[in-house]
């Protein structure tokens, strides 16, 4: 008998996957595909980080770890907050997770109660609404546009919040707008969930890849707040699996506990490998691959407007464009599917990320070569007659 919980009728498909699946597909018959529609660095995990995960592996370190990882580890992500935020972290409130992801599920897993309602930015990663209501929270999505930079206020969290709201979950660089939080305003969402005995996390999984300054952490707007990140995007350790959370104190056992039964541990080989991420070799790799990044999206953004496409984001940081495409099609997601298979141009559908106008709306993750941008441009120039 086919019963799945109940709450699985509430947990969408990730359509970027659906629609990459397909991308396969044309190519594995012999079609250009370019990929626009993952959030996935298309450089290689810096070699020094390569090198350091096969000295581990090479050397037996190949066993469980702490549940919350190895504390070398959570000292250098400790001094990494030292250096480049000037912020002083106990490396004890540090858990080394299963990439961001793992730290979300272990947050949620710690913190929502059954029924307890937790407002999100819309649109907004969708993943995290999904996470959420598989530990029985229900996410209350908060519709945001251009006349807040795409992020939730103080007013808007007064707005939408109920006797039932547990919690804010923000993200800063924002998936799939791009835009940044100031310290200031994450100040001011912070003193409201402080007023209203609620818990706020910060999802920052994109720092480091910002374009016209550093994007400042939550980490120094309070001891309260749970912080998220990641080695993923920056550090372009997609599929190592490997990120971070950083718990407010009287929660580390909490998660300790969680970590234990749900995970073990984290990888131990991706963890080693971690260590060398910090050292100053890898850091000048990311910062000149950063450089490209910025270059790419200075090139794309004006290719896109030229067609026709609106960019009412700020894109300030990580790696894409969330475009208002209502002046070229009706309907997001027949477009993607359009492009796709018309052009092999890959875009993520406004669907993904929200119900506040997705059908308005479609993302071009600039993770690809300039070259292969302009061939995109050129593409997408030819099928919309421009």
């Amino acid at each position: 008998m086919y019963r799945p919980a109940q709450r699985l009728a509430e947990i969408a498909p990730f359509h970027v996957v659906e629609l990459l699946t397909r991308a396969r597909q044309l190519e594995a018959e012999g079609r250009d595909i370019i990929h626009m529609e993952v959030g996935e660095p298309d450089f290689p995990t810096p070699e020094p980080i390569a090198k350091a995960a096969i000295a581990a592996i090479q050397g037996g370190k190949t066993l469980y770890t702490e549940a919350l990882g190895l504390p070398e580890l959570r000292e250098a992500i400790a001094g990494f907050y030292r250096q480049r935020y000037g912020v002083a972290v106990p490396a004890k409130r540090i858990a080394v997770t299963n990439g961001a992801s793992g730290a979300l599920n272990l947050a949620f897993a710690c913190l929502a109660d059954p029924g307890s309602e937790w407002l999100l930015a819309d649109p907004g990663y969708p993943c995290n609404r999904h996470i959420l209501r598989t530990y029985e929270g229900r996410p209350l999505n908060i519709p945001v546009g251009p006349q807040t930079n795409f992020q939730p206020t103080p007013e808007l969290l007064q707005q939408h919040w109920t006797a039932q709201t547990a919690g804010l979950l923000v993200a800063s660089p924002a998936n799939p707008t791009g835009t940044l939080l100031t310290l200031d305003e994450i100040r001011a969402l912070a003193a409201v969930c402080r007023q209203k005995n609620a818990h706020f996390l910060v999802d920052e999984i994109y720092h480091g890849l910002t374009y016209e300054c550093n994007a400042p952490s939550a980490c120094a707007a309070g001891d309260d707040i749970w912080v998220i990140n990641s080695f993923s995007k920056y550090f372009q350790m997609t599929g190592w699996r490997l990120g971070w959370m950083v718990i407010p104190e009287p929660y580390v056992r909490d998660v300790e506990k969680l970590a234990q039964n749900l995970v073990l541990c984290p990888s131990t080989p991706a963890q080693y490998a971690a260590l060398a991420a910090f050292e100053p070799a890898t850091i000048a790799i990311l910062e000149a691959r950063r450089s490209e990044f910025r270059k790419r999206r200075d090139f794309l953004a004006p290719a896109l407007e030229s067609i026709g496409f609106r960019i009412t984001a700020r894109p300030e940081g990580a790696f894409y464009l969330y475009c208002d495409c209502s002046a070229l099609s009706g309907d997001s997601f027949a477009l993607a599917r359009d492009l796709l298979e018309k052009t092999g141009v890959a875009a993520t559908p406004g669907l993904d990320f929200g119900s506040n106008e997705p059908e308005k709306h479609i993302r071009f993750a600039y993770t690809t070569g300039v070259d292969r941008l302009a061939e995109a441009a050129e593409r997408l120039r030819r099928y919309f007659g421009r």
